[in-house]
């Protein structure tokens, strides 16, 4: 029975092993950190276990106007941050440098012209002209931090990233009336840039800070009523110990399908929309709407989520359309597209389809 269980031990894999570290600003006594060995994917950084949160967690809920704006400030920035610090070598932190009374001083306005926390103007006069001269701009400020793992199995600060989400349109209110002022781009870009010059002079001022390389990223958001994320255009590096920005332009942007500026600027992706849309409906009769968000990069299109509504009377329906609608993405998307799509009814998600271009057929799953 010995021999019998060595022998399966034999062809059994091997699992790797997570990683225990020793934090740098930890004391020997403390609980060491963990460094998990799995890694979804390349695109994804490792992080550190047990979580620490950032001092400044939850503020970006009530300072973004929508969720999708949320979510891709967020994702766009770790995006952003490969460019400088890869997955391979570096292990993802949430910010534990910015706490949430430094990042709403340095959100807020400023009170005269030699205030030295606010970022946002001052505002000269409470009239309408007074704030469309005076737009807040800055509208959240997002930290991340990256680590290094030396030889001595100890972690220590590699790298840290900064993204300034910046309002493309200011809402504020008069006499109980609600106004709102579209900023133009050329100012959103010409502030932000100002802005990030300042947040780094100030970052070098904080201990242990002071010589890491800095990347950092400026978001435009979207308006209130949007259905589409805002999205990166510019960022810039800082050397170690530097506080010069060198900025490089971010080719990003969301589109929505349809849409005038699908038709206009991208239709032949938005033809093989339409015709995927014009399928689906010659299928079901209870067929309610379709709606696309596309993610272009550097003006090529990369990923397509798409949102089906229907009414269902039954599993077998959904598994009948599901298994429809997984060969039209094979018949009519790129295969270098990464198409998801969420099928959905009143009573909630019923279907996910997946087809990422490494994939030979889509992954369906039934709720």
């Amino acid at each position: 029975m010995l021999l019998v269980v060595f022998s399966l031990a034999g062809c059994l894999p091997i699992k790797q092993q997570d990683e225990v570290v020793q934090d740098q600003n930890q004391n020997e006594t403390e609980e060491k950190a963990v460094v998990p060995k799995y890694q979804i994917s390349e695109s994804y950084y490792r992080t550190l276990t047990p979580f620490k949160p950032s001092g400044a967690r939850g503020t970006v809920v009530s300072n973004l106007n929508t969720r999708y704006d949320i979510d891709e400030f967020e994702e766009g920035l770790l995006r952003l941050s490969q460019r400088m610090f890869s997955t391979d070598k570096y292990i993802f932190q949430e910010g534990q440098y910015l706490d949430k009374d430094t990042v709403r001083s340095w959100l807020s306005r400023k009170e005269n012209d030699n205030d030295i926390n606010g970022l946002n103007p001052v505002l000269t006069e409470e009239t309408k002209e007074g704030f469309e001269q005076n737009p807040i701009i800055l509208a959240h400020i997002l930290e991340h931090n990256f680590l290094v793992k030396s030889n001595d199995n100890k972690v220590s600060l590699g790298g840290i990233s900064i993204g300034l989400a910046l309002n493309s349109v200011y809402y504020f209110r008069i006499d109980g009336v609600q106004y709102e002022y579209q900023i133009p781009d050329n100012k959103i870009e010409t502030e932000g840039k100002k802005m990030a010059q300042e947040i780094v002079q100030r970052l070098r001022q904080i201990e242990g800070l002071q010589d890491v390389p800095i990347t950092i990223g400026l978001f435009k958001a979207e308006k209130r009523t949007s259905v589409i994320p805002g999205h990166y255009f510019a960022y810039a590096t800082v050397k170690s110990g530097g506080s010069n920005l060198q900025w490089s332009e971010v080719n990003e942007k969301y589109v929505l399908f349809p849409s005038t500026t699908a038709t206009n600027d991208h239709r032949d992706d938005y033809s093989k929309f339409q015709l995927f849309q014009e399928k689906v409906a010659e299928y079901f009769p209870n067929y309610n709407g379709i709606v696309g968000t596309a993610f272009y990069t550097n003006d090529e299109l990369s990923k397509l989520s798409i949102d089906i509504d229907m009414q269902f009377f039954g599993k077998a329906e959904v598994i009948g359309f599901s298994q429809y609608v997984a060969g039209l993405i094979n018949q009519y998307f790129e295969e270098y597209w990464t198409v998801e799509v969420k099928v959905k009814s009143v009573n909630g998600q019923e279907a996910l389809i997946l087809m990422e271009p490494d994939m030979k057929e889509p992954f369906v799953h039934i709720y």
